[in-house]
Parts: C-alpha cells; structure tokens; sequence
C-alpha cells in the first residue's frame, strides 16, 4: 500500500518533499498530496512547506534527547555549510539547542577558536579541541534541553564581540517573525545578535512556520540564514531586499551528486 510505503519512507528519512516521493513512486505530485492528506488525518504524518516529516512537536518544546534525533540528515547538511564558512581563529557564539551541536561537530577540526555558549552539549563536543577555547556561564542547568544560565549567557554576550552568532529558533513565522518557547530564550538570543559582526540562523524546514509562543526579532535582522528548503512564498518576501543570503543545503547536496555521477556538464 503506498501511503504504508510512503510513512515508512517518512520515518526512515525523517522530511521528504512532495516531489521525491512523485518520482519514488511513479505517480503524479497531486496524488501523493492526497495521500498526504490522508496520513495527516490519521495523525501518523506532519504536512511541511513542500514535503512530509514525522508527527513530532506538541504545543511546547521536546527535551533536547527526543530533538536531537529529528532530521540528523538535514541538520548535519546545515552544519557542514556553517563550518566553511568560519575560518580558523574566529570568535563566535553558538546557540541553545540540536542544530547548533551538529555546528560544534562539524567545527572540531578548526582551530583557535574563541567559543561564548549556554550549550553544554556543544560545549563538550567543542572541549574535545584543546586548540579552542570556550566560555560559558555559570548557574543553574536547563535539564530538558541541556543549557546553562539563559540570564546569564546573556550578560556574557554583553562582554565579548564575537565574529558570528550561529543559532537557531524554536519557529520561524511566515511574516519573518523569529520565535522561541521562552522569554529568556529570545533574550539570550537578542544579546547573541547585538554583540556579532554576522549573525547565522540555522533552521530545518520543520522549524519554517512552527509556532511558538515567545516572539523576538525578525528574519531580515539576520545576516545569513542556513536551511534545507526553499522559503515559502511569503517567508521570501520578508527576506527580499533586506541583504539577508539563504542557503539551501539540499541544492548544494544534489548539486554535488549530480556532479559526481556526470550529469552536471
């Protein structure tokens, strides 16, 4: 049964867009949208902007356990791009979160690193490098989702001018709205902001019209923003002429696949 094969497919995978699943499949994308539909209905399946992903977000955050496994792929993708762009010896402050530990991975090979973070587990990961050095705050730990002193993260911002910001968001609303699921969340992440040269948003599709509650900040303050998807429509137009660059990893990685198998001429 195909919409069997296609949730197998989702939990396997992790998103899937529309038109991958067309091409798998040897139907058309309007019938695929139906059968979509009707996994959604039964609640198995979360409908994206342009594909499916697995039923995963209740109305406030998962522990950082249950995140950490939600679309390694993507995530992984997102942080191989981030880590070209920072050069060795460059300051920075990474964020709270998953996506901001697969960036810690992905820069363990760089050196002299100047690292301001609440993230305890990029903070270990990083600790790895005896060639980088790494600040945090102290205080009180955020069990579920494995940070430090919000508050206080945000006051050491103050203290340091960082060459990049890289962090995510807990929802990006299609008006360009950053979201987080806490007022201290939004805090750190403004102080993240106002003390960078180039501030990096980092964010899956699944984080590309989610709710959340906490709002603070737009989409067109950032300087670079990292995604596996094309914006929607009316996301773009709130990135269009604000000097923001997007990068679609996703592009990137059929690019090169293409290349490797002698398509790209």
């Amino acid at each position: 049964m195909r919409e069997q094969a296609i949730l197998n497919l989702v939990t396997e995978q992790g998103f899937v867009r529309i038109e991958m699943l067309a091409e798998h499949f040897g139907v058309a994308q309007q019938t695929i949208r139906r059968d979509v539909r009707a996994l959604c209905d039964q609640g198995l399946v979360r409908r994206h902007y342009g594909g499916v992903g697995p039923m995963e977000f209740p109305g406030d955050n998962l522990e950082f356990d249950r995140r950490r496994l939600l679309y390694p792929t993507q995530r992984r993708q997102i942080a191989a791009a981030v880590a070209q762009r920072v050069p060795d010896g460059a300051a920075l402050s990474i964020g709270i979160g998953t996506t901001p530990c697969h960036i810690a991975e992905a820069l363990t090979g760089h050196h002299d690193l100047l690292v301001v973070t609440p993230n305890l587990r990029a903070a270990e990961i990083l600790a790895q490098n005896s060639n980088c050095r790494i600040v945090i705050p102290g205080g009180e730990i955020r069990n579920r989702h494995r940070d430090v002193n919000l508050a206080g993260a945000a006051d050491l911002c103050g203290q340091y001018r960082v060459d990049f910001a890289i962090f995510g968001v807990g929802g990006i609303d299609l008006d360009g709205a950053l979201l987080d699921f806490s007022q201290e969340e939004v805090n750190f992440r403004a102080a993240m902001m106002a003390n960078a040269r180039e501030r990096i948003l980092v964010a899956d599709h699944s984080k590309i019209g989610r709710n959340a509650p906490a709002r603070g900040g737009s989409i067109a303050e950032i300087n670079w923003f990292v995604t596996d998807i094309q914006p929607p429509t009316a996301l773009q137009s709130a990135l269009d002429g604000r000097g923001v660059t997007v990068e679609l990893t996703f592009e990137a990685t059929e690019l090169a696949e293409k290349r490797a198998a002698g398509e790209e001429r």
